[in-house]
């Protein structure tokens, strides 16, 4: 099982906290740091700062070593395919090929309309999506330079595995991610997306989950995150540590919970941090889940 970070990046990440999570994520063991792509705060809250996905990705890539850097997800409509393969592959120049491409049809209307972007409806962006991921695809192929991994930066579609996602994963994805899933729900999808690759011919593609997460060393601690948690969202604090689509608790909990999830073939998992600002909490997962796990 491999274990990421995910930062929504758009909750208030200020360049200063992008530079002490990368530092706290390469030094504790961390593999891999992904950021969501919003321009505002998806909880309404307009003091909070959000900067640019992948400028920040560029960013960080050139101040890291080893850290793989990639967003869930891109939506198709702040970019055009062209624009988006460019930058990507810039970004895998500048990390000497550690950058991965989560990309979706996008769903945040509010902030569409602040910053000028369409919003078609849900059909059409399906739409978009597909020709993005064939087009990126072939600008990879064709652009001088390439980009450093080849043929191309991981490419990782997601949704609830509805048929045509499944297809589109099975199609041109080389991850299929899922997000705030029971393990039953993680079991059941994941049997639909390997079905989709086998009838386009393909062996499954590895299977990954985001989710939130509050990890701490005592009970104690794991209360007092999950309470930050839940100022920082609005949710009760009982809804969102007793959530059966979240991993939350102890380190030795947070660790069964995790391994749970890879018995049913969940290959990566994704802990949602919202509480940027405590990096002890990510220092804890690269020292004591991250290993743990791996054993």
């Amino acid at each position: 099982m491999r274990v990421a970070l995910m930062i929504e990046g758009q909750e208030g990440v200020s360049w200063e906290h992008w530079l002490a999570l990368a530092r706290a994520c390469e030094e504790s063991g961390i593999e891999s740091l992904f950021r969501s792509d919003h321009y505002q705060s998806v909880f309404q809250d307009p003091t909070r700062v959000a900067l640019d996905a992948w400028a920040t990705i560029s960013a960080l890539a050139a101040v890291t070593e080893r850290l793989r850097l990639g967003t869930l997800v891109s939506p198709v409509t702040f970019r055009r395919a062209g624009e988006l393969a460019k930058v990507v592959a810039t970004a895998d120049h500048v990390s000497g090929g550690r950058v991965e491409l989560g990309l979706g049809a996008g769903w945040n209307e509010r902030e569409h309309e602040a910053f000028g972007f369409s919003f078609p409806d849900l059909s059409e962006r399906m739409g978009e999506l597909e020709q993005q991921l064939e087009h990126v695809r072939r600008q990879w192929a064709e652009l001088t330079p390439r980009p450093v991994q080849q043929p191309g930066p991981p490419l990782i579609v997601g949704g609830t595995a509805g048929p045509r996602s499944c297809r589109l994963g099975a199609h041109h994805a080389d991850e299929y991610n899922t997000v705030f899933a029971s393990v039953e729900d993680c079991a059941e999808r994941k049997e639909r997306v390997d079905a989709a690759c086998r009838a386009a011919g393909r062996e499954p593609i590895p299977f990954s989950l985001m989710t939130g997460c509050v990890v701490g060393r005592d009970r104690a601690e794991v209360e007092r995150r999950g309470r930050a948690v839940a100022e920082r969202t609005g949710l009760e604090l009982d809804d969102f540590l007793g959530s059966a689509g979240t991993i939350t608790g102890t380190v030795d909990e947070v660790v069964a919970r995790i391994g749970e999830y890879a018995r049913f073939g969940v290959g990566r998992v994704y802990l949602q941090h919202l509480v940027h600002e405590d990096v002890e909490m990510v220092e804890l997962i690269g020292a004591e889940v991250v290993p743990s796990v791996a054993a």
